[in-house]
């Protein structure tokens, strides 16, 4: 089947959401989300949304602040637009029905707390769910709209470009193939494409990420030309639950901005010894310095101390986190929460303008799947759900003016639906997504060497060609798209962490442990014709 929209929209976090409410003023929006409309990483961030809502504070201290964790390769621009135009998309927030926690003495103070690599107070949130209550006051705003059409559990298989059906030398984004609910394989077109598909965290085998995180949005992109950049950075959250059954939940850096002590199991601090903001140090500098004691003692964990806070206060800050320890016996008011670094967010991604145009026309990039330069080589806590909202609207303004240029004149063919998928064939998928994300924790993680690096390239190139070969051609399925995603996106990773020769922010290899700042930098753009001929 075929269905057209004036603007396509995969992913339906805080940047997909917000795009797709603002161009539904001017013509009709699909959004396509693989899983129900809920799921994704905007429904799970915790802590707020960093923002200058303060007479303490200012925007040059939030660029500073944003510059220094991201090591200064930053793209300066794209940190200025988001610090400055962030504050209002907060209050547009609020004016859609969004709730904030606010002050005691003044509820319409907001209150703002203090996350790693943050000089001051600056964090908007709401209560320790933040997330989850952005997705819903978007959500509920974006179903009002009767220009906005929402195809649940709909996974895009590739974008369609016009080079790619071969009619044309452009490689004008038209639409995407879409895999339904039904298994049918639909072709959705549109005037403009936005790829809002979020991070990559399953191609780690310990991830904060949902189990849609497969790097869709960046493979599709990759394999349709498109540049990418920064892979190599990969954002390590210091501390998630350590437990065999929380599945790496997240445990918010606002603990440690309300004073939480990290500790080994006999009670000692070791922070200190790593940074001079201890336990708010900026999260590579937490997560590599909690890798290094685990391995230096033996330890499976350490320890988040929470205990110098009241109860009532824990209650009513961390209300979600004090229940889900709960749930696995663990009292965060008398005993500190045991904890792990997981793969948590990709700081590169496709490369995009201010107004997050990919390389490819038509086709723009929004959220944690776009490389904007907000991030440079390191994360600043609750600076992501900030660049969605901010790039959310700018990348809108864009997409209604190109909406205005001619449509396409060609027409894309129907998918190939391929042979059934045997069971023989469905328990390799699993076996070899299992070995790549077992591989990239243990050569890709958080210390990282030529060496180890070299043996992920071979495996994953073989891993690759396996895939091409003897899958596609099977009637596709979920899980044969996701294998190829996260090995594509694997092997994007790898091949950016081996051209950086130095270590920066979230990129630690023991060959090069120095910064290198004549050579390297700046970001490490790749693309299919760069890996293909090997430049």
């Amino acid at each position: 089947m075929e269905r057209k929209f004036d603007f396509l929209v995969i992913g339906g976090g805080v940047a997909g959401l917000v795009f797709a409410l603002n161009c539904s003023k001017v013509g009709t929006v699909a959004v396509l989300t693989k899983s129900i409309l809920t799921e994704g990483a905007t429904n799970y961030a915790q802590g707020g949304i960093a923002a200058v809502l303060s007479d303490n504070d200012s925007f040059e201290a939030h660029i500073k602040d944003t510059m220094t964790a991201g090591c200064f390769i930053n793209d300066e621009e794209a940190v200025k637009l988001c610090v400055t135009e962030g504050p209002g998309y907060i209050k547009e927030l609020i004016s859609f029905g969004a709730h904030f926690t606010h002050t005691k003495d003044n509820e319409e103070k907001l209150d703002l707390t203090r996350e790693g690599g943050h000089s001051t107070y600056r964090v908007a949130h709401a209560a320790d769910a933040t997330g989850a209550e952005v997705q819903k006051t978007l959500l509920a705003t974006c179903q009002a709209e009767k220009n906005i059409t929402f195809f649940s559990n709909s996974m895009a298989v590739d974008l369609i470009t016009e080079r790619k059906i071969g009619h044309s030398s452009s490689n004008r984004c038209i639409g995407a193939y879409v895999l339904r609910e039904n298994g049918e394989i639909d072709t959705f077109l549109g005037g403009v494409v936005t790829l809002a598909t979020g991070g990559a965290g399953k191609t780690y085998l310990y991830t904060s990420n949902p189990d849609v995180a497969t790097g869709d949005g960046v493979a599709m992109a990759y394999r349709a030309g498109a540049e990418i950049a920064n892979m190599e950075f990969y954002q390590f959250h210091p501390t998630c639950l350590y437990h065999p059954k929380a599945k790496s939940f997240l445990i918010s850096e606002a603990l440690r901005g309300e004073g939480g002590q990290l500790k080994l199991k006999n009670g000692q601090t070791f922070m200190e010894k790593y940074h001079p903001m201890g336990a708010l140090a900026p999260r590579d500098v937490v997560a590599r310095a909690i890798d290094a004691e685990m391995k230096r003692t033996g330890d499976q964990c350490v320890f988040l101390d929470m205990t110098h806070l009241p109860r009532e206060t824990i209650l009513e800050r961390f209300p979600t986190i004090y229940h889900k320890c709960l749930e696995f016996n663990i009292d965060m008011t008398k005993e500190p929460i045991p904890v792990v670094p997981a793969a948590h967010y990709m700081c590169g991604g496709i490369v995009v303008d201010t107004h997050g145009q990919t390389t490819i026309p038509h086709l723009l990039a929004i959220g944690e799947c776009s490389y904007t330069g907000l991030h440079g080589a390191n994360r600043l806590a609750s600076n992501s759900l900030l660049e969605g909202l901010v790039y959310g609207h700018r990348a809108s303004d864009l997409a209604k003016k190109l909406i205005k240029e001619p449509p396409t004149t060609l027409t894309p063919p129907s998918w190939d639906p391929g042979m059934a998928v045997t069971n023989d064939e469905i328990v390799l998928v699993y076996h070899n997504w299992e070995e790549i994300r077992r591989f990239m924790w243990n050569y890709v993680g958080i210390v990282r060497t030529n060496k180890r690096l070299q043996r992920a390239r071979r495996r994953l190139e073989l891993l690759r060609n396996e895939i091409q070969e003897y899958y596609w051609q099977y009637k596709v399925t979920p899980d044969i798209l996701e294998l190829r995603n996260i090995a594509d996106v694997a092997y994007l990773i790898v091949e950016s962490a081996l051209r950086r020769k130095e270590s920066r922010g979230l990129h630690y290899t023991l060959d090069y442990p120095e910064k290198d700042d004549v050579n390297f930098f700046g970001p490490t753009k790749v693309s299919k014709a760069i890996l293909e001929n090997r430049l």
